[in-house]
């Protein structure tokens, strides 16, 4: 009789040399637990119209627990789709230009929902190298056959989506959530129209800040609402929420409902979320300004930064980002504006390319100019030797 092999002292002592490698490269992340009442001024969470803590966002929420519980109860095609999951569909659908929408539990499961449901083998998905790690993650369970073009590159894209006979999509970001500047999406749909490409954008950056009051960077481009346009987004941004949706076509969103695993086998948006997405929603309708003001505050802050020194990327959107000397230091300038009162985020590798870790600063619309004056006079007290020297790329 064979026995059975000893068991290893620790099958997960891998892990050490791991964690000393990271440790080496300045690349450790750590879990921060912020209190409810944190004194820390935040540029670093996506809130960009302040609406989280908003009396009728957190309203919306209460409400809707109140109502129909704490959870969904299960997946949307079993129990989980509620009369208000619908009314946000709907409500969010025509806010942004679209005849349809699908609302999932995050932006996460949308960008999957939509890539890998629209796609398959056979089909060719061409992904701009910008692209969030939900999208690149979606492109590798499509089981399609993935083209990766050079960032912002639509004749790149053009010849990519040229030399492919069959089914086509092109996926990009609307705004990329580390420079924060914005996709060519007037070359990409124009390379999709010429090729028959459908076009697939996430617009987790675009909804609330660009477009007319708010409606979003491919309402702002003229693409709402075309036939071969999918927009993917989340709630959890501008909206002050939870959760995710895929916009589009009344077609292709029937088509999700029946085959995205993304969708289908996950459980749905808690009632909570949902109710808080909503009355985001409404309150954007009747305050379309803050999505002005936004845009307003991050060029405020770009321009203060970069005239005293530092070098930054021109917002497009609500995203300021701001070029360190390695991934180490980008880390000790962060921490240092959180010892002083700031939070903002930290870049690094493998959220970035090696060689351009950096501080990313997010504009709020409910930043009054005291608040950008210390934000901005925080961030260049504690910059570290040689972030004044760093050549933007």
């Amino acid at each position: 009789m064979t026995q059975p092999s000893p068991e290893p002292d620790d099958v997960f002592a891998w892990i050490d040399g791991a964690e000393r490698r990271r440790e080496e490269a300045g690349l450790v992340r750590t879990l921060r637990p912020r209190p409810a009442d944190s004194p820390l001024l935040d540029l670093a969470s996506n809130d960009y119209l302040g609406l989280s803590r908003h009396p009728e966002t957190v309203r919306g929420a209460c409400e809707a627990a109140g109502r129909w519980g704490a959870g969904a109860t299960g997946s949307r095609l079993v129990t989980g789709t509620t009369e208000l999951h619908t009314e946000l569909e709907r409500e969010l659908a025509a806010f942004a230009g679209f005849e349809a929408a699908l609302v999932l539990s995050s932006g996460y499961a949308a960008n999957l929902a939509a890539v890998t449901a629209l796609s398959g083998r056979g089909t060719l998905v061409v992904s701009d190298s910008g692209n969030h790690a939900s999208i690149v993650d979606g492109c590798r369970l499509s089981r399609a056959e993935v083209e990766v073009t050079p960032h912002g590159d639509a004749e790149q894209v053009r010849k990519a989506l040229a030399g492919h006979a069959g089914r086509a999509l092109l996926v990009t970001d609307s705004v990329f959530s580390v420079d924060g500047d914005a996709a060519p999406l007037a070359g990409y749909a124009a390379a999709c129209r010429e090729t028959g490409a459908a076009l697939v954008v996430d617009d987790a950056h675009g909804l609330g800040v660009l477009g007319e009051g708010g409606r979003g960077a491919l309402y702002a481009a003229g693409l709402a609402g075309a036939p071969g346009v999918v927009a993917t987004m989340t709630l959890s941004k501008s909206l002050g929420s939870q959760g995710g949706a895929v916009l589009g076509p009344a077609k292709v969103i029937r088509h999700l409902v029946n085959t995205a695993r993304a969708f289908i086998f996950d459980t749905g948006l808690a009632p909570a979320a949902a109710g808080a997405a909503l009355a985001s929603l409404r309150l954007l309708e009747r305050e379309p300004q803050r999505a002005a003001r936004v845009r307003e505050v991050a060029a405020e802050l770009y321009g203060r930064l970069t005239a005293s020194g530092l070098t930054a990327a021109r917002p497009d959107a609500a995203v300021v980002s701001v070029r360190a000397p390695s991934a180490a230091a980008a880390l000790r300038w962060a921490a240092d504006c959180r010892e002083e009162g700031l939070s903002v985020g930290c870049f690094r590798p493998p959220s970035v390319p090696d060689g351009v870790s950096r501080l990313r600063l997010t504009a709020r619309a409910d930043l009054t100019g005291d608040e950008i004056a210390r934000a901005v006079a925080t961030v260049l007290r504690t910059a570290p030797a040689g972030a004044a020297d760093m050549v933007q790329r």
